[in-house]
């Protein structure tokens, strides 16, 4: 069981979480700079960066690099690892607004068939693609469309329920995307597939920052400044180890978490209306906050998709919903959203850890050495 966990939920996860950032996410930042740097001075370069990061986020495209970044992560064999190209391309596309998910399982499934007989026959380079795709593209016919409407629909009750409850949700949406960050499975691929954005998504973003910041401002007396790095520009699951020989170092980052949450959807309202998949990024390269800073200026699709859905729940007129477009959604950020920000995903983690971290040690609780990344 522990096999097939690690098989399907971590690997698969984490390597379309890759697949997601080397061609949606990165495709989000290229085309924003561009656009940016467009209202200063068009000429050809700029207008390059804007069709590169278009291009990037083609469906087809996005859906190829997360079925080949989840095979890779399975180890599957060459013949299998390509023709999954061909599948992620379709249970993207076919899935629409939760593609992200079919994508994860039917390339998983469809990886597993074609492994069934690669290496099998003498006539391999025919039978591994054709197996592999055959399978993937049927999967992606007959279920992609549900499997996208069932990620969608808890992504939405998620966001309208934020929305109703900022308080609490703020704390829940934090608190659990933070401790998924941290665990060996893929907040950002968990974000991606339920298409976070929004409050929530400002909740995602500031629970993932507040576990990253958090344990390393929380372990630099042990890991100095590689450690702060590593783990506030890297990952905070490098910690998981000494979480598990002391768990009760994870409380600080976590109450740090439940702290921030409310106060990005209560305070700051903040919003991450760039890619889902920045929602679950936290500070590992600035991408959590950068996807804020995107969401301000070059909004996503989804998000706009969210908004129309919205609109559409509160009895808006057919003329209100057409006029729902990027545009609508784009903000010219003042001093109270680039403050709200930096305290959000910086500043406030930084300092309930450390104060936290002070409390636990004079008391007993982490002693000298308990977060020492080895």
């Amino acid at each position: 069981m522990n096999k097939y966990v690690k098989r399907y939920l971590i690997d698969a996860m984490s390597g379309m979480a890759q697949g997601l950032f080397a061609s949606l996410l990165v495709g989000t930042i290229i085309s924003t700079l561009g656009q940016q740097l467009l209202r200063l001075n068009e000429n050809v370069v700029f207008s390059f960066l804007v069709e590169a990061g278009k291009f990037c986020m083609n469906p087809f495209v996005v859906g190829a690099a997360m079925a080949v970044g989840i095979g890779f992560a399975m180890g599957v064999h060459g013949l299998v690892l390509f023709s999954l190209i061909t599948v992620g391309a379709a249970a993207n596309k076919m899935g629409e607004a939760g593609g992200p998910l079919a994508v994860l399982i039917i390339a998983i499934i469809a990886a597993e068939c074609g492994m069934l007989v690669s290496k099998k026959t003498k006539v391999d380079i025919l039978v591994t693609p054709i197996v592999t795709i055959i399978a993937g593209y049927l999967l992606s016919f007959f279920f992609a469309k549900y499997i996208g409407i069932a990620a969608n629909a808890v992504g939405k009750v998620i966001m309208f329920t934020t929305e109703l409850h900022p308080f609490v949700m703020g704390i829940f949406v934090s608190v659990v995307v933070g401790i998924a960050l941290t665990l060996p499975i893929s907040s950002a691929a968990i974000c991606a597939a339920l298409g976070l954005t929004g409050l929530a998504g400002g909740a995602a973003v500031a629970g993932c920052c507040a576990q990253m910041v958090g344990f390393a401002v929380l372990s630099f007396k042990e890991n100095r400044w590689g450690g702060l790095v590593s783990q506030g520009l890297g990952t905070s699951m490098l910690q998981l180890p000494n979480i598990v020989k002391n768990p009760r170092t994870w409380i600080p980052p976590i109450l740090a978490s439940a702290i921030t949450g409310p106060i990005s959807t209560c305070i700051f309202k903040m919003q991450m209306n760039g890619a889902p998949i920045s929602s679950g990024m936290g500070t590992c390269g600035l991408v959590g906050p950068i996807g804020v800073i995107t969401g301000w200026f070059n909004p996503s699709e989804k998000a706009v998709i969210w908004l129309v859905h919205k609109a559409e729940k509160a009895g808006a007129s057919a003329e209100e919903i057409a006029s729902i477009t990027h545009e609508s959604l784009v903000v010219n950020p003042g001093f109270l959203e680039w403050m709200g920000l930096l305290f959000v995903c910086i500043v406030l983690p930084a300092v309930i850890s450390w104060a936290l971290g002070k409390l636990f040690r004079s008391k007993g609780w982490i002693k000298d050495g308990d977060l020492t990344l080895n």
